[in-house]
């Protein structure tokens, strides 16, 4: 069974709206004024080489497809040809290579997904889709880069309405010289499942 790994930026207060400054969000691109080093670079690139999978909302597929086919390099030659899914009721004809849309049944195809995936399933961005499968018990490993800072205002990855989740913290380090924090959560009936 695969493991399904959500994957953030988000800020002290857990706004994770628009890190990289393409959306219209009046901090957008908030991420970019901190270094997370070459720590946190090859966090980012390791989480990107274990995942079998990569599961998208729309918006955040439609920002990927424009910027990562046109690039090269290690990140950009595993995640263009990895398998992508793209959870959408409006696109129809995805133009980026190895893409499937998930269009109806979201919950039932992403539990499918995850039955026939051996390893992980890595979710970016995608806060719809996050929120979704939050709500539907789904997610296994949420992973939290945490910049220090405080924005105050935003689209939050965990909205209110969301019913308790008992989670483990897993793992936990500073990345770069301004203490951008990697926090990493597991299902706290994970252990107990795996033994």
């Amino acid at each position: 069974m695969g493991n399904l790994v959500v994957t953030e930026f988000v800020s002290i207060d857990g706004v994770f709206e628009d890190p990289g400054g393409s959306e219209s969000y009046e901090h957008g691109g908030w991420t970019f004024e901190y270094d997370r080093g070459e720590d946190g670079n090859t966090f980012k690139l390791d989480e990107l080489i274990e995942a079998d999978a990569h599961l998208l909302g729309r918006v955040t597929y439609e920002g990927f497809a424009e910027a990562w086919p046109s690039r090269d390099g290690p990140f950009a030659d595993k995640l263009n040809n990895d398998k992508k899914y793209v959870v959408s009721t409006t696109l129809e004809e995805p133009s980026w290579q190895n893409t499937t849309v998930i269009s109806d049944n979201v919950v039932e195809e992403i539990t499918k997904l995850k039955d026939e995936t051996e390893g992980g399933i890595l979710v970016a961005g995608s806060g719809t889709l996050v929120q979704t499968l939050l709500e539907a018990d789904l997610v296994d490993e949420l992973r939290l880069m945490v910049f220090p800072t405080i924005l105050g205002r935003g689209k939050r990855l965990v909205p209110d309405g969301i019913d308790r989740l008992k989670l483990k913290l897993a793992e936990t380090r500073t990345v770069g010289p301004d203490g951008v924090q990697v926090q990493i959560y597991r299902r706290a009936d994970a252990d107990a499942s795996a033994a």
